[in-house]
């Protein structure tokens, strides 16, 4: 069969796993079609074969820029003709990429939901022969879905440039009115619905109540090895908690959206190649990332919905073996939770003032600012106007829903470069260390018109080619500019605001109710959701979680701490003092029957789950019925 020959040609996989197969073909009979898949199963073949099979571009619509970087060099890597178009770019690069995949047989555009409004993209991509549209994060599109964004709309337009090209929408968590409202907002036309099952066997998932989560979580990792995924709810908490770990002896790293390019490069790097062990992160880190040996993702913050909590447990695991998603929650956690309905949806009369303060922030008369953009920053129009941070960024992104601006929390400018000396110039260098000849040979091997006006550049696609870390990339580039070979602007992230109509007076604004009532109540049953999943003790987590999706499970996980203590033994994430009784037992390197431990206040029930636990960690071995340590 042609996809499976292409699966093997170019990924090295024998065969498709889940539901790849029934999506692919579905796509490849013409069909609309929409994959639900959890984290981990493998979304990205679902779209790939079935465009490699096809003649033609498959625009990949996706917002994160990193995931889409990441995936056209891993396409790039296997032959395979890809371009992404992202914000930063310059007109002239955007009208490159474009001309490429018009002319040069190129198989994927990745684009951001924002560039499809391009007057440039709109007119060149009209001209492209397009094969399949893919709307990745497809929930983005919902406004019931629990990371709702506007610019995800947009799509429609694209879809009536190309009404007979099949369109596959992907997402990891959506609830059946929400994958319904997906085939609605994309003009599904009998379109096609696969759901793989949401359950992770592999996944055990505990609940500690405590009230010092700091210990609680240093118990957590001394006892269960492996990589492992924090996550904290806000920046500052990241860095608090990486600090405590690093005082106690473990190797961690902190993750935000807030750090420059570069340095989330070299954590990133650290973690996946086994430096650092921990990653304490907002839900800023993890999309796109492929590690599939993390043993543990602990939660000690709540997150806003189970959505969000489910996406970021599932990132434990993905390689099929043993893993624990571990929620540490305290009695206070349900007030702090309950807090963030109004952070989130502040009163409309605060709305309105945040949208008077901006104007006068801008001076901005009556009737005037229809598309007027500006730099902007949070901290500094706070400050001014004495608003709080939380809400004031939740009334900008409401106004943007309501379509009276566009904020932008983080525009993106990619690094540029030129050349400031001529070309023979350059020839003539001959002093130069052999890494900056490296550098300098990958520049202009990959871009041209470099010594005549500024490039925008891909450091992490450099870095692939000249095998150099981001960080030392960095430092020659930096010198290079030193010594005036080139100019040199490193990225930047800018938070930046449109004036979507022209100024009005916050009095006349008008709150849609799906805007803003309707959002609000479906915000407040996520939060009750999640506060449900941390605080119920007589339903297996595992079945709440799926429950929430839709899907019935007839059994449950038999190794959650629910489950767990319903056998009469303790919470199934290893650290308890049957397990330290059993280990205790072993230390003297002999072997022991059974009965030995049941001898020692163990039932044959918390036996047997402190057992399979211990064989599943690897820790022991049962030979003839016999137990033993291993070395």
């Amino acid at each position: 069969m042609k996809y499976r020959s292409i699966l093997k040609q170019y990924w090295g996989y024998d065969d498709f796993r889940g539901i790849q197969r029934e999506i692919i073909e579905s796509i490849g009979a013409g069909h609309d079609t929409l994959g639900l898949m959890p984290t981990g199963g493998g979304k990205s073949i679902t779209f790939q074969v079935p465009a490699m099979a096809a003649k033609g571009l498959c625009i990949v619509v996706t917002p994160l820029i990193a995931l889409m970087k990441d995936q056209v060099a891993n396409l790039r890597s296997r032959g395979i003709k890809a371009a992404a178009i992202y914000s930063g770019m310059k007109n002239s690069e955007v009208i490159i990429a474009l001309e490429n995949c018009i002319f040069g047989d190129y198989k994927f555009l990745y684009i951001s939901p924002e560039r499809i409004s391009s007057e440039i993209f709109l007119k060149k991509i009209q001209k492209t022969d397009v094969s399949l549209i893919t709307v990745d994060e497809a929930h983005c599109i919902s406004q019931w879905g629990h990371d709702f964004r506007p610019a995800y709309r947009r799509i429609s337009d694209l879809r009536a440039l190309f009404p007979d090209v099949p369109v596959l929408a992907l997402t990891a968590t959506a609830t059946e009115e929400v994958a319904a409202d997906i085939q609605q907002r994309l003009s599904f036309r009998n379109g096609k619905s696969f759901r793989m099952s949401f359950e992770r066997k592999n996944l055990v998932y505990v609940v500690r109540r405590t009230e010092n989560k700091p210990q609680e979580l240093l118990h957590i990792l001394n006892r269960i090895e492996g990589s492992a995924i924090v996550y904290a709810l806000n920046r500052k908490r990241t860095k608090e908690v990486a600090d405590f770990l690093i005082a106690n002896g473990i190797a961690a790293e902190y993750y935000h959206a807030g750090l420059s390019a570069e340095s989330k490069d070299k954590k990133e790097e650290l973690w996946k190649s086994g430096k650092s062990r921990v990653m304490v992160a907002t839900n800023a880190f993890g999309m796109g990332i492929d590690k599939p040996d993390v043993r543990l993702v602990v939660h000690v913050d709540l997150p806003n919905s189970i959505e969000s909590y489910f996406q970021e447990a599932g990132r434990a695991g993905r390689d099929g073996e043993r893993a624990y998603a571990v929620t540490l929650y305290s009695r206070i956690d349900s007030t702090v939770v309950k807090r963030r309905i109004n952070d989130n949806y502040p009163q409309k009369l605060f709305i309105r003032d945040v949208y008077d303060n901006l104007c006068y922030y801008y001076s901005m008369a009556l009737g005037d600012g229809l598309d007027c953009t500006f730099e902007f920053s949070l901290t500094d129009f706070c400050r001014k106007y004495h608003l709080p941070i939380l809400p004031t960024d939740s009334a900008l992104r409401i106004l943007t829903r309501m379509g009276y601006v566009e904020y932008v929390e983080e525009m993106e400018y990619a690094s540029r470069l030129r050349f400031i000396i001529e070309r023979d110039e350059l020839y003539r260098i001959n002093n130069l260390p052999q890494e900056y000849e490296t550098l300098i040979n990958a520049l202009l091997r990959n871009y041209s018109a470099l010594f005549t006006d500024y490039v925008f550049i891909d450091e992490r696609y450099l870095s692939r080619v000249t095998k150099l870390t981001r960080h030392r990339m960095y430092e020659i580039l930096v010198s290079l500019s030193q010594k005036r070979i080139i100019d040199y602007s490193p990225s930047k992230k800018c938070p930046i605001v449109t004036f979507s109509r022209q100024r009005v007076l916050g009095e006349e604004l008008r709150f849609a109710t799906e805007v803003y009532d309707e959002r609000k109540k479906a915000f407040e049953e996520r939060i009750n959701s999640i506060l449900g999943y941390a605080t119920t003790d007589s339903r297996c987590r595992s079945a709440v979680l799926l429950e929430y999706f839709n899907e019935k499970n007839s059994h449950t996980c038999g190794l959650c701490d629910v489950c767990i203590a319903r056998q009469g033994g303790s919470s199934a994430d290893g650290i308890d003092d049957d397990v330290a009784t059993i280990l205790a037992l072993l230390a003297d390197g002999k072997e022991h029957a059974p009965d030995e431990f049941q001898r020692l206040a163990l039932t044959r029930k918390r036996l047997q789950v402190a057992l399979r636990m211990l064989c599943d960690e690897e820790k022991i071995s049962i030979i003839d019925g016999k137990v033993i340590l291993k070395k």
